[in-house]
């Protein structure tokens, strides 16, 4: 077996990311070849991640990005086995590097469009499988979303602080006056927070797919079966606007004031800054 130099296996801790011992069993099955050695480590982790395919990854981190100007905002998860292993240090710099590919991500959504991304001459998927070597966990993207501004608006991202749970909005405006005024900003961060403790399904009831809808019903019709012909229709018209109200953003009852919708509370801070405001879009992203 070839006689390894210890600075040749620290440059390929350098360059991987993996331990000591895992570099120099590398470079000698390599025979000292650098580039062979990364090779064989990623192979490494692509093997783990073909053992462990049928594992379940309900643990990880939610990360997000938003550009200087405030126009492109990124909101990606990336999970894993267990809580120990989205804790380390190497986890978590592979969640931030996530956010990082997907700024430069051509596309606004598609998990194998972020994983194809390639910064610096390095895909993400590339990173993906260097984490699962090191941790020897299966670890893969969950989630990943981008929005861009191509008018005026603004674009509020909130991440829970156990970083489990995350939320973009993009709030449209009249014009970028209304859109950087303190209420505005203020708004949409409180109603980024909002958005994420109490998970809406969608914006409005034409978000809400039909199959819900005619799911829901059914639920009360079995529920008041019972009940006189009569009054059955306005029961189950009386339930389902509770559950618009309970599941559509604009329909919800703000966390923070309970007396006024989300639309209201909107509504309240656009006229404040003297212009107008409305919710286009959201996501909100979830590991566990």
């Amino acid at each position: 077996m070839a006689e390894i130099p210890a600075s040749l296996v620290v440059k390929l801790r350098k360059m991987s990311g993996q331990g000591m011992m895992d570099c120099k069993k590398a470079l000698q099955e390599a025979n000292g070849d650098i580039d062979e050695a990364m090779a064989i480590l990623r192979k490494k982790g692509l093997a783990t991640l073909a053992r462990r395919a049928e594992r379940e990854t309900t643990q990880g981190l939610v990360v997000g990005k938003t550009n200087a100007d405030g126009k492109t905002a990124v909101l990606a998860s990336l999970c894993c086995e267990t809580d120990f292993v989205a804790n380390s240090d190497d986890f978590k710099a592979a969640a931030e590097k996530a956010a990082e590919y997907g700024m430069a991500c051509k596309a606004d959504e598609g998990i194998d469009n972020l994983l194809e991304t390639a910064v610096g001459g390095k895909k993400l998927r590339d990173v993906v499988t260097e984490v699962v070597s090191k941790t020897g966990e299966k670890t893969e993207v969950g989630d990943y979303a981008k929005f861009r501004l191509d008018g005026p608006g603004l674009i509020s991202t909130y991440i829970h602080f156990n970083s489990k749970v995350g939320t973009m909005l993009h709030i449209e405006t009249a014009d970028d006056k209304t859109a950087q005024s303190e209420q505005i900003k203020r708004t949409a961060a409180d109603l980024a927070m909002h958005i994420t403790a109490t998970k809406p399904l969608a914006l409005d009831k034409s978000g809400i797919a039909p199959k819900v809808i005619e799911q829901e019903k059914s639920i009360y019709a079995e529920q008041v079966k019972n009940k006189p012909p009569n009054i059955v229709e306005k029961i189950i018209e009386g339930k389902m606007k509770k559950f618009y109200e309970e599941n559509c953003l604009l329909e919800q009852k703000f966390v923070k004031d309970d007396t006024k919708t989300v639309a209201q509370v909107l509504e309240e801070a656009a006229k404040q800054a003297g212009g107008t405001a409305t919710i286009k879009r959201f996501v909100r992203f979830d590991v566990g």
